[in-house]
C-alpha cells in the first residue's frame, strides 16, 4: 500500500478538482503548477472550486516545480499533453523508488511517461468531467463525467485497487478496467470532435446539433477507429459516446442518436466550450491539438491509414493559435469539402 502525501503536478481544471476532491476525503495533497499567481493564490486563499456539480474550498499548499521539495509514492500527472515531455524530469526526480504516476490527461501520454520513468511505474487513467481554470486560486467543475482508471498492460493489479479506490474519493462512479487504451483511444475519437468544435465560437451542443456537419464528423470518426483499429485496440463507451455508432459500418441512424446523446449530455454541464476552446477564444495559447492529435497521423502512417480530416482538423488549429484564422463557423464546410473529397476518390 502506497502512502503519504499526493503530488498532484499540474493543479488546472483537472489536476485541482481531483486534488481538491482528495483532500476533502482526507487525504494529504502537494500541489506542483508553473503558474506562479496560481500558487500564490492557492497558499494565500486556499483552492476554490466552483460550480453547480459540487462547489467547496479547500486549504492547500502549492508550489512551482522549482520549489517543490521531496519524493511522493503517488504522482498524479495532470499537466496539458503538449507540456508532460517538459514536465516528466521533474516528475522522476520526485517519484519515490516503487512509486507511480497516474495520467490523468487527455491524449496518450501513457506512452511517454512509461518511456521515461517505466511502463511498471505508469498507470493509465480517462476522465471526462468538466472543468475550467478560471483565475488564480479558481477552478470551476461545471459536469460530471467518466472516470476510469486501469494499469497499462490491463492486469487487475492491487496497485489499480488502490488507485481506484483513491479516485472514487472524487467520482463514486469511477471505473476500473482492464483496457484503459479502449477508452483513451475513444476520447481521440470524441476529442477530435471537439477540436473541430473548438474552430467556431458555438457551444459544443450546438455544433455537435448541426445535422449538416453530422456526416463530417461521423467520417472524422472514421479515420481515427480505421488507426485504433489497425493498433488493435477494441474501444469504449462513455457519456453518449458510442463507438459502435462510429464503426464504417454502423447505419447513419445509429451515429446519430449518439449524436443526440451527446449534445443532451453537454446541454446538462455548466462548461458549454471545450478546453481547446477556452485556450483559443479566452487565454489566447496554443492548443494540445499536435499532442493530442499528432499521434494519431503518426499511428496511421505506420499502418497506411489516411487521415484527411484529422489533418484538416490540426492545420485549421495552427491558422487560429498563429493568428491567420479566426474562430468561424465556416471552417466546418471546409472539413466537409474534406470529407466529400474523401469519399469521392
Amino acid at each position: 500500500m502506497s502512502g503519504g502525501p499526493i503530488l498532484v503536478w499540474g493543479a488546472g481544471a483537472i489536476g485541482a478538482t481531483l486534488g481538491a476532491a482528495f483532500i476533502r476525503a482526507g487525504e494529504e495533497v502537494v500541489f506542483v503548477d508553473a503558474a506562479a499567481d496560481h500558487v500564490a493564490a492557492i497558499n494565500a486563499a486556499g483552492l476554490a472550486i466552483t460550480g453547480p456539480v459540487d462547489p467547496h474550498h479547500v486549504t492547500a499548499r502549492a508550489f512551482v516545480p522549482e520549489a517543490v521539495e521531496g519524493t511522493y509514492d503517488r504522482i498524479v500527472l495532470a499537466v496539458k499533453s503538449h507540456h508532460t515531455a517538459a514536465t516528466l524530469g521533474g516528475v522522476a526526480r520526485h517519484l519515490a523508488p516503487g512509486g507511480f504516476v497516474v495520467s490523468a490527461q487527455n491524449g496518450l501520454e501513457e506512452h511517454r511517461i512509461a518511456a521515461a520513468i517505466g511502463a511498471e511505474r505508469t498507470v493509465g487513467c480517462f476522465v471526462n468531467f468538466g472543468a475550467d481554470y478560471m483565475e488564480p486560486g479558481v477552478v470551476l467543475y461545471g459536469g460530471r463525467g467518466a472516470v476510469v482508471v486501469g494499469e497499462i498492460d490491463g492486469r487487475l493489479t492491487p496497485r489499480l485497487d488502490e488507485v481506484f479506490a483513491l479516485f472514487r474519493k472524487f467520482d463514486r462512479d469511477a471505473i476500473r478496467t482492464a483496457n484503459i487504451w479502449g477508452y483513451l483511444w475513444a476520447k481521440l475519437v470524441y476529442g477530435a470532435m471537439l477540436f473541430a468544435t473548438a474552430l467556431t465560437n458555438d457551444s459544443i451542443a450546438d455544433v455537435l446539433a448541426i445535422e449538416r456537419h453530422r456526416p463530417m464528423l461521423v467520417k472524422l470518426a472514421h479515420e481515427i477507429q480505421a488507426v485504433a483499429a489497425a493498433e488493435g485496440i477494441r474501444l469504449e463507451a462513455f457519456n453518449g459516446f458510442d463507438p459502435a455508432a462510429f464503426a464504417p459500418d454502423a447505419p447513419y441512424a445509429v451515429a446519430a442518436r449518439s449524436f443526440d446523446e451527446m449534445v443532451a449530455h453537454n446541454r446538462k454541464s455548466a462548461k458549454s466550450h471545450s478546453g481547446i476552446w477556452r485556450d483559443l477564444a479566452v487565454r489566447k495559447r496554443r492548443t494540445e491539438v499536435d499532442a493530442q492529435l499528432g499521434p494519431i497521423i503518426e499511428f496511421g502512417r505506420r499502418h497506411g491509414v489516411a487521415t484527411p480530416i484529422v489533418e484538416g482538423v490540426i492545420e485549421r488549429i495552427h491558422d487560429i493559435e498563429e493568428g491567420r484564422r479566426q474562430l468561424d463557423l465556416a471552417w466546418l464546410d471546409e472539413l466537409d469539402a474534406i470529407a466529400d473529397a474523401g469519399a469521392a476518390a
